[in-house]
C-alpha cells in the first residue's frame, strides 16, 4: 500500500497516518523527519541539507526529493509507505511521479482528508486549551497563515490526483474512528 495522506493542518493526517501505520504495517514518512535522519546520518544529501539548514535557509526540492527518494529504497518501504507533508507542491509531485517511475512503483491512492478552515481553527485552538498550549503552531494567527500557505501551494495536489484517478476524499471534521474507517473504506480495504 503506498499512500499519500493530503489535508490542511490540524485535519488530523498525523493521527490518521498513525493508525494507518498499525493497520497495514507499513512506514509513514514524513519529509522533517526524512530530512533529520538523513542529517544524523550524515548522508551525502544530508550533509548538503545541513549546511543550508545551519544557514536558516530552506531546503531545495531537489535535495528534499533526493532525500525523500534514499529513504523510499529502504527496506521497510517495500511493502509500502505512507507519505504526509510531501509532496507540499505540483513541482514535487511530479518529481515523486518520476522517482516512483524509476523505481517501478506506484501510488495506491491519495486520501485527502477535508476539512474547514474555521472549525480547524476552532479545533486548534481546543487542542492548545487542552494541551496548555504546547506546541508553538497551536494559535490562530499561525493556523491561519499555514492554511492560506496550504490553499496556495498544495491545495493545487488535489485536482492533480484527481486528473490521475487517485484522489479519494474523506471528511476529516468526522470523530477520529469514523475517518479512519472512511479511509479503509475509500481504500477498498
Amino acid at each position: 500500500m503506498r499512500l499519500i495522506l493530503l489535508g490542511p493542518p490540524g485535519a488530523g493526517k498525523g493521527t490518521q497516518a498513525k493508525i494507518l501505520v498499525e493497520a497495514y504495517g507499513i512506514p509513514q514518512l514524513s519529509t522533517g523527519d526524512i530530512l533529520r535522519s538523513a542529517i544524523a546520518a550524515q548522508t551525502p544529501l544530508g550533509l548538503e541539507a545541513k549546511a543550508i539548514v545551519d544557514r536558516g535557509d530552506l531546503v531545495s526540492d531537489a535535495i528534499v526529493n533526493g532525500i525523500v527518494s534514499e529513504r523510499l529504497d529502504a527496506e521497510d518501504c517495500k511493502p509500502g509507505f505512507i507519505l504526509d507533508g510531501f509532496p507540499r507542491t505540483i513541482a514535487q509531485a511530479e518529481a515523486l511521479d518520476q522517482m516512483l517511475a524509476d523505481k517501478g512503483i506506484a501510488l495506491d491512492a491519495v486520501i485527502e482528508i477535508k476539512a474547514e478552515a474555521d472549525e480547524l481553527v476552532k479545533r486548534v485552538i481546543n487542542r492548545a486549551k487542552e494541551s496548555g498550549g504546547a506546541r508553538a503552531d497551536d494559535n490562530e494567527e499561525v493556523l491561519r497563515k499555514r492554511l492560506g500557505v496550504y490553499s496556495e501551494q498544495t491545495a493545487p495536489l488535489v485536482a492533480y490526483y484527481t486528473e490521475r484517478g487517485l484522489l479519494k476524499a474523506v471528511d476529516g471534521m468526522a470523530p477520529v474512528e469514523e475517518v479512519t474507517a472512511a479511509i479503509k473504506s475509500a481504500l477498498g480495504r
